[in-house]
This record gives C-alpha cells, sequence and structure tokens, in this order.
C-alpha cells in the first residue's frame, strides 16, 4: 500500500480494502479519469489494476481505433463486455472501463451485480482538456471534440447515474479523487 493521504489513515484505507468483497469498476466518460485515478486507487488499496481496452487491446492484437475502424462500434462493444465479464471473473481490484462500457445493458448489468461501480463524473471542459492530450480517441476523431463530448455526456449521463457511487473529478490531484473514491465505497458498504 502507498502512503495514504492526510484524510485518510494507512490503518483506515486497509480496514476499508478488507471490506471490498468485490472488484471495484470505474465507468464515466472518456478523459474522466478512470484509468489514472484506477492505478492510483488500486495503489492505495493494496489491490490489482486493470485497464479493460488495454485487455481488449492485447486480446485482440489491435488498437480500439483499429477495431473501430476495422469492424465498427458494436464489434468493439461486444468484445468489450466480453472482457470486462472476464477481467470480473478474474477477480481484479479496479478495473477501468472505456466510456461507452456501461452504455451497454449487459455490461451495465454485470458490473452493477459482481462489482462495485463507481461513476467517475467531469465537467465537459475537463474532459476536453484532458481527452486533447491523446490523439486516440476513435469516437472524437470526426469532429468538434466539446460537441461531441457535451453530446456524449449528454446521452450517457442516465446510465452512468446507475452505478451507486458518484465521485466527480475535476483539476484537483488525481490522488484525491482516488481517496474521495475511498470514503465513497466506505460509505456505500
Amino acid at each position: 500500500m502507498r502512503p495514504a493521504p492526510a484524510s485518510l489513515t494507512n490503518a483506515e484505507i486497509g480496514a476499508i480494502a478488507r471490506r471490498i468483497d468485490r472488484p471495484v469498476v470505474l465507468v464515466g466518460l472518456m478523459g474522466a479519469g478512470k484509468s489514472t485515478v484506477g492505478r492510483k486507487l488500486a495503489g492505495l488499496l493494496g489491490l490489482s489494476f486493470v485497464d479493460a481496452d488495454d485487455a481488449i487491446t492485447e486480446a485482440a492484437q489491435l488498437s480500439v481505433g483499429e477495431i473501430f475502424e476495422q469492424f465498427g462500434e458494436a464489434y468493439f462493444r461486444d468484445g468489450e463486455r466480453r472482457v470486462i465479464a472476464r477481467l470480473i471473473e478474474e477477480g481484479h481490484g479496479v478495473i477501468a472501463t472505456g466510456g461507452g462500457a456501461f452504455v451497454n445493458l449487459q455490461t451495465r448489468a454485470l458490473v452493477l451485480e459482481r462489482g462495485i461501480a463507481v461513476w467517475i463524473d467531469c465537467d465537459v471542459d475537463t474532459l476536453v482538456q484532458r481527452t486533447g492530450r491523446k490523439a486516440n480517441r476513435p469516437l472524437l476523431k470526426e469532429g468538434d471534440s466539446r460537441e461531441i463530448l457535451a453530446r456524449l455526456r449528454a446521452e450517457r449521463e442516465g446510465f452512468y447515474a446507475e452505478a451507486p457511487i458518484r465521485v466527480t473529478s475535476d483539476d484537483r490531484p488525481h490522488l484525491d479523487t482516488a481517496v474521495a473514491i475511498i470514503e465513497a465505497i466506505d460509505r456505500w458498504l
């Protein structure tokens, strides 16, 4: 375990970690910080971390963008659902999902039943800033990033809201967001 931030002691984090009996599954839009926060969260809790998109690209031997280009989004989402099911079955401690994963009814039902779903929410301005750092976002290649992210947020917000835990990610350090997730999980358990 990493040293705890001032708001929680290592002992408190350890006690919360021992109560977590299933994977913590992070959902939310691209750029919300699921992967970065997920790594920090797993480190604090002493759990394993896996990024579902990385597991998909490893299994397919293609990048997410290449899968979208060659086979389309529906094919990608089906593979994503199967990979997330496998990751949950394998018992990974923290799983970061792709932005659209929780929109899929089967994936959402699986995560809600067998994981602890945490929605990392984020305002559109922050999402635009963060996603602008990487050029590998297939859904942002066809137009204005701000318009696309605002539309996706509006379309997906109702799905994300089904997660029992919601934490906001903003311009504060990702470690603070990870601690906020631990505190929220503690209240939820």
